[in-house]
Order: structure tokens, then C-alpha cells, then sequence
């Protein structure tokens, strides 16, 4: 199984128009059927303890409808603690825009690491999203208006999960030990994130896939789509060629007579779904995106069932020597493999995304702080040239919530601007790491910055592939990030107690 994010990221907004070709993090595509595979295991099998903390819906004002409270799940695994008197570590997950149990079940480096350490693991979910619903839980309500949705922000869920931290370490008399978070995609931003705006709550982070500096002018909007273009043109020129070719022709058959019945036909799509040739191009996108997204080298689940390096096995699909000159074949042939891998789906219904989880809250935070600009398209790209617009964001978050975005708020709040002579006057402890195919990559720390804000590369990694459960096929290259990040939390961990026993010392 994969993971995390990814969100994972998922990207931006759900509107065909100005979303076509744009990525969003992982888990705002997860469809509502396989979060129920997972959430339905049974109580008695899942590795965690559920539980729910009383949290405050606005930390930063003092007005009455700040004081309200809402139940925010966490889930807890105290199997591997060695306990508050030894002063154990508590490894923290960082909740992405999603089911805390999604990520939970799909973030095994914890779990796998948790014995050597001997560390408490608590999951927490970010708030309005799973089960962490403000306003009694009523997401009609919670949903409503940006007078409700307005505290859905990174900032009000890093302040969540440093006072639940710190209420749970008082619970367990275990102020004295040691916390680490965790977090992948744009849960890998918030545990970066943690560490810079809550030292004294966290010694370390662990931030995959985390891409940090996609904010503003600090990473070109082309870098996205240049990543994924990358990957599929390294498989194989004619598998790229294919695809990039291929939306002018869904264009100018969907114009003909009788063309989306046979775009239908083509692509085997449910024969009760309305298409059009957006409609069409957005699925297939999802596919190219999320595939070299998630281009692992061993079988995953994350986002649906995968093959191993699944990108190489879309361009086998497409280089088909069987099909011919027949391009329509060739790109059902590439979708099989992202959307029907296990080969269970007698059609495709296309238009299938509906959120029953909350997780397409996603679209709040991209109109109001998340703006990553990822969708521009120079003419080598994969799909049709395009320029990334931040008037059409704009113009549809204010139809859509009367909000306007505020693009340069992370930037402002966290930085990112001059990240290496900035951080490295005041920051420590954060391991970055990107694996190169990741489109996500293009916008993480991709250079150390210290001798403990370390950049960890991996040439032929994906998104967060450092935190998905290791298995006896992962490659040497894999085995040595995982070794590597353990041995800077050692280190961390080791400084930290040295530091505590020192000044105990000194103090008696």
C-alpha cells in the first residue's frame, strides 16, 4: 500500500474550465468507495485506538464564536511506547485534506520504525475534514459560507495539533519526551511548517514531498507539467508523442457528427454519463498525473490499484505494436491501467468524483491560501500549451465562495523566499525529501541547507514513496533513504537527550 497526501498534494479547483490539465494533492481524487474499503476494517484489526479531543474553532481571536468547540479525532498506537518515565518519543502525523485513516493506513514508515525507538504514534485529522467537523459535526453547516468555511486555514490546523499535542503529553505526565511529526505532501508542508512555527512543541520533522516553495514566483508554474512530461517521454518518444498529440484529435472527433458517441465507445464510458470532450481530456489527464505521481517501483493502492512503475506500463500500453495507427485504442489501453488495473469495471463512469467525505474541502483552502501555481504548458508539454492565469482563480473563488485569494499569504506566514539564507539563520531539524519523478518535486527543497535542514534526493522516487510500507522488492536506492532519514531522527533524538540530562545535572 501507498502513502501520503498526499494529499497528498491533490490540485486546485473541480471546474473543467480553468482545471482541465491541473494536478490536485492525492487525496482530494480518492473515491468515496475506496475510503470505505479501509475505513470499514474491522475495530479489532486496525493498528490505532480512535479517540476525539475538544478543540477550539478559532485559536488566534477573543470574540464569542471563537470559544465554540468541535470533536477532532486522533488516532493513537501505544504499542511500541516505551512510556512517559523513560521519557519515550511520540511520533506525530501531521493530518493532510483528508481521512485521518486513509493516511493512517498508508504510512508505514511509522509503523515499521515505531519498535526501534520505542515511540508512541498519534495520528491526528485536520480539521473539516473525515470526522473533524467543526459546528457539531454538521457539514451542511460547517460547508455553508465562507462565514463558517473561514476557519479552515493551515495556520488554525497547526495550532490544533500543537494543542492537542500538548494536552495529550500532559494526560500521559510525559512532558519530558520527545516529539517528531511526520507528513507527506501537503501534510509533509504542515510538519515542515510545525517544526519552524512550534520548536518547542516538535525537535524534528520529517516533510515528504512537501512542496514548500510552489508559492508565487518561487517555482515556475511550467514546472509541474514539465515534471510529468519527463517522466512519460524517459519511457518511451512515441508513447509521449501519442499523448501529446491525442487531445486534438478527441477535439475534432467530438465536433463530428456522432463523435462523443464514439469517443463512448472508445473509451468504453457508462452509456449514462453526458460527455464532452473536456470531460474526456480531464480523465485522461488525471491518469497521466496521478500516475507519474505515484510511479512506484513496487504494486500500490494509494490512489487505485497500480502495477509497479505504472508510467512504464501506460507508454507498453500505448507503444502496443497490435493497435496500430489506432490512437483512441492506444489511450483506453493507458486508462486500463490507472483506472482499472484489477480489471473490475465493466465502464467507466467518468464523471463518478463525488465527495461524500468531505474531502473536496480542498477546494476552500486552493480559493483562499493554498495557491500553487502548477497548470502552465510550454510547447513541449505533454498536454496543449497553455499559461498559468491567477485572474481565473480568482475570478472563479469569488463566484464560487465570495472570497479573493490571497496568494502571497504562505509566503508571508512561513516563507520561502531566500529559503537557504533565510532558514539556515534560524532553523534545524527538517529532513526534506523529493523523489525527482514527483511533478510535486519541482517545488520542494531540493538542496540542504544545513548540516540538519537536509535535502534528501532520490533520482527515480515519487511522491512520499519514503513513507509507504517498505516490501522485499523495494530497491537498494529506497532502502538507503528510509536508513538515512532514520539515522537523522536518531541523531535528533540523541541530541535531545543529551540536552536533558545535561542541564537535569546542572540544575541539581
Amino acid at each position: 500500500m501507498g502513502f501520503q497526501c498526499i494529499v497528498l498534494f491533490l490540485f486546485l479547483l473541480s471546474s473543467p474550465a480553468l482545471a482541465k490539465f491541473s494536478p490536485r494533492f492525492p487525496s482530494s481524487i480518492v473515491r468515496p468507495e475506496q475510503l470505505a474499503q479501509i475505513t470499514n476494517i474491522n475495530d479489532e484489526a486496525k493498528p490505532y485506538e480512535t479517540r476525539y479531543f475538544t478543540q477550539i474553532l478559532d485559536h488566534f481571536n477573543f470574540n464569542p464564536q471563537s470559544y465554540q468547540t468541535f470533536q477532532q479525532r486522533y488516532l493513537i498506537n501505544e504499542k511500541y511506547w516505551g512510556g512517559a518515565k523513560k521519557n519515550a518519543p511520540i511520533f506525530v502525523y501531521m493530518g493532510n485534506e483528508g481521512d485521518i485513516e486513509w493516511f493512517a493506513h498508508n504510512t508505514g514508515f511509522m509503523y515499521e520504525n515505531a519498535p526501534h525507538f520505542n515511540a508512541l504514534l498519534v495520528f491526528i485529522e485536520h480539521r473539516y475534514y473525515g470526522k473533524s467537523i467543526p459546528y457539531g459535526g454538521d457539514k451542511e453547516v460547517a460547508y455553508k459560507n465562507a462565514t463558517t468555511q473561514g476557519y479552515l486555514s493551515s495556520t488554525q490546523a497547526l495550532a490544533d495539533y500543537a494543542t492537542l499535542i500538548l494536552d495529550l503529553k500532559n494526560n500521559l505526565t510525559a512532558s519530558e519526551s520527545p516529539v517528531v511529526v511526520f507528513g507527506g505532501s501537503y501534510g509533509g508542508m504542515l510538519a515542515a511548517w510545525f517544526r519552524l512555527k512550534y520548536p518547542h512543541v516538535a525537535i524534528g520533522a520529517l516533510a515528504s514531498s512537501s512542496p514548500i516553495l510552489n508559492f508565487g514566483n518561487l517555482t515556475s508554474p511550467f514546472s509541474f507539467n514539465n515534471i510529468v512530461t519527463q517522466d512519460f517521454r524517459s519511457e518511451s518518444e512515441n508513447c509521449y508523442e501519442v499523448i501529446k498529440e491525442s487531445w486534438t484529435q478527441i477535439e475534432e472527433t467530438a465536433k463530428q457528427n456522432g463523435g462523443l458517441e464514439k469517443l463512448r465507445s472508445s473509451f468504453n464510458i457508462c452509456k449514462n454519463i453526458t460527455i464532452s470532450a473536456d470531460e474526456i481530456e480531464s480523465w485522461l489527464s488525471t491518469a497521466y498525473i496521478y500516475t507519474a505521481m505515484t510511479d512506484y517501483p513496487t504494486p500500490s493502492n494509494f490512489l487505485n490499484p497500480l502495477p509497479e512503475f505504472p508510467v512504464k506500463q501506460i507508454c507498453k500500453a500505448i507503444d502496443n505494436p497490435l493497435l496500430g495507427n489506432d490512437t483512441f485504442a492506444k489511450l483506453y489501453g493507458a486508462a486500463n491501467i490507472y483506472y482499472n488495473y484489477s480489471g473490475n469495471l465493466n465502464c467507466f463512469d467518468i464523471a463518478g468524483d463525488n465527495d461524500k467525505h468531505g474531502l473536496q474541502e480542498w477546494t476552500w483552502q486552493a480559493c483562499t491560501e493554498m495557491i500553487l501555481p502548477t497548470d502552465g504548458n510550454n510547447k513541449e508539454s505533454i498536454f496543449p500549451a497553455s499559461n498559468y492565469s491567477y485572474n481565473d482563480r480568482e475570478s472563479y473563488c469569488t463566484s464560487l465562495y465570495g472570497v479573493q485569494p490571497r496568494p502571497h499569504w504562505i509566503t508571508t506566514e512561513f516563507g520561502g523566499t531566500d529559503i537557504h539564507r533565510v532558514l539556515r539563520r534560524y532553523g534545524s531539524n527538517i529532513l526534506f525529501f523529493n523523489g525527482i519523478r514527483d511533478p510535486w518535486s519541482g517545488g520542494g527543497v531540493l538542496k540542504s541547507i544545513s548540516n540538519s535542514l537536509v535535502a534528501i534526493i532520490a533520482k527515480e522516487g515519487a511522491h512520499h514513496v519514503d513513507l509507504r510500507f517498505s516490501t522485499k522488492e523495494d530497491p537498494n536506492w529506497l532502502k538507503e533513504v528510509r536508513k538515512t532519514e532514520i539515522g537523522y531522527i536518531n541523531k535528533w533524538l540523541s541530541q535531545y537527550y543529551y540536552d536533558f540530562n545535561h542541564i537535569h545535572l546542572i540544575h541539581n
